[in-house]
């Protein structure tokens, strides 16, 4: 877990597959990308006048699990 705080990707292998990545968190600046990522993509909808959907996200996985049913 060390070696992950350090930066490294620590690999957990089952009989030689990897199953799982431990990775170090991403710094809070990263919440600065994210809030220019949401700012480029509003202007990406203006610019090509491409609508907001008209449900939600978790609407849209609801109908999604009710159709597994």
């Amino acid at each position: 877990m060390e070696l992950a705080c350090q930066g490294e990707d620590v690999l957990i292998t089952v009989r030689g597959k990897v199953k799982a990545r431990l990775t170090r968190v991403m710094p809070p600046s990263q919440a600065s990308d994210r809030a220019a990522w949401v700012r480029e993509l509003r202007a990406l909808h203006k610019k090509y006048g491409v609508a907001r959907p008209k449900c939600r996200v978790e609407e849209i996985l609801a109908q999604t699990r009710e159709d597994r049913v």
